[in-house]
């Protein structure tokens, strides 16, 4: 649905983005994910067609975004980070008007399907001057998908929000997956988590890593670790389970509480339960440990 080749953006001399490629599947939502500055929002300002690439090539639903710029508009709903509401205007008067620039037939039909899906029922006689943010931000939603695009682009949709206010409008862009494709460009790694299928970083105006945070949690381990937790500890438990096979390194987080790191490749499971149960330490827990997409976004985006 959206292929990026090769893309590079340059203002003068400063390069905000580098040789950008990734790719997003039909129905997917991607979490286009960086620290602030790190070349989002001109990737997102590119793909629908507000900027102009230096070099590369982008596609968004088939169609090139340098070569056919108006069809790609046609074909997607943009959210920016600041969105554009005229503060005089009425809900329902601001989704009249876009519906007459994007030449609707069925205008009302469209603008009473987005109001009800953005949970604005009730607001459509509000002065938009007088919304909440997170009101202002359901009805920059309810704009962007009023033509019923097949890509939606979404810059930072829950900045400035207040906790309620973003599990809401987080609700929402979890139930567009499947029948819209969805980027969605930000900074805060929640909203990759329980947002995203898959993820993008980009760094410095590059790409550092593209995949689900199981596949990225995959290649930056380098080994596997496990969490022992037992009831009745010897005193000698940390050495004796140092002297399993395959054990690189033993940590004790808490009285009864082992951090075991594993050379790669090695489930050291069975082996871990057998000697608590031989030892008669009472085995409470025993699970693999992954890497936090938090710690995962600070090693590939550590200088």
């Amino acid at each position: 649905m959206i292929q990026v080749e090769g893309l590079t953006k340059r203002f003068g001399p400063i390069t905000a983005i580098q040789e950008v490629t990734f790719s997003v599947n039909k129905g997917e939502i991607l979490g286009f994910l960086g620290p602030n500055a790190a070349g989002k929002t001109t990737t997102m300002r590119i793909l629908t067609g507000y900027l102009t690439p230096t070099a590369g090539r982008a596609t968004v639903a088939g169609y090139d975004v340098m070569e056919e710029s108006l069809e790609v508009r046609r074909h997607v709903g943009y959210l920016p980070e600041d969105v554009p509401l005229y503060p005089e205007m009425t809900v329902r008067d601001y989704l009249a008007f876009w519906a007459r620039l994007r030449g609707l037939d069925r205008a009302q039909a469209r603008i009473r399907a987005v109001i009800e899906r953005c949970a604005l029922v009730g607001w459509e006689q509000a002065l938009i001057g007088r919304l909440s943010k997170g009101y202002r931000q359901r009805l920059g939603l309810a704009q962007a998908l009023l033509h019923e695009p097949e890509v939606l682009i979404l810059d930072e949709p829950t900045g400035g929000l207040d906790p309620r206010q973003i599990i809401e409008v987080r609700e929402l862009i979890r139930g567009l997956a499947g029948e819209h494709t969805v980027i969605l460009s930000t900074h805060i790694l929640p909203e990759v988590s329980q947002t995203c299928q898959r993820v993008v970083i980009i760094h410095q105006g590059r790409i550092v890593a593209e995949g689900t945070p199981e596949e990225l949690n995959a290649r930056l381990k380098g080994s596997d670790q496990v969490l022992l937790e037992v009831g009745r500890p010897a005193p000698d438990a940390l050495e004796q389970i140092q002297r399993l096979p395959g054990v690189v390194q033993v940590r004790e987080q808490a009285p009864g509480k082992y951090q075991v790191t594993c050379a790669v490749g090695r489930d050291l499971r069975p082996e871990l339960a057998a000697l608590a149960v031989h030892r008669g330490w009472e085995l409470l827990q025993l699970r693999p440990l992954d890497l936090s997409l938090e710690e995962i976004f600070l090693r590939l985006t550590r200088e």
